[in-house]
């Protein structure tokens, strides 16, 4: 174990950590609201001309397709996040 304080991330890092933190989450909460209330709800009845599984593509999407996508994306942030920390030096 090392009795070395760990050096803190420059003022500039912490403010592109950050910068780049909300850009991705904006990012992935668009996508999600998108799939989630776009083809769920708003072009449900475009999306039901097509079938998955025997089921209309809208039903699909609002019952399971969304949570499929919001897992996707969960694993995303995780994997984005990691490859940001170290980018940027910031140590959890």
């Amino acid at each position: 174990m090392s009795d070395q304080i760990p050096e803190r991330p420059s003022a500039a890092n912490q403010a592109a950590y950050w910068k780049s933190t909300l850009r991705l989450t904006v990012s992935l909460l668009t996508i999600w609201f998108l799939v989630s209330f776009g083809a769920g709800i708003i072009f449900r009845e475009a999306l039901d001309n097509f079938s998955i599984g025997g089921a209309p593509l809208g039903f699909w999407m609002a019952q399971n397709g969304a949570i499929y996508v919001f897992l996707l994306l969960i694993v995303i942030y995780c994997i984005r996040m990691t490859q940001l920390e170290k980018k940027y030096g910031i140590k959890g």
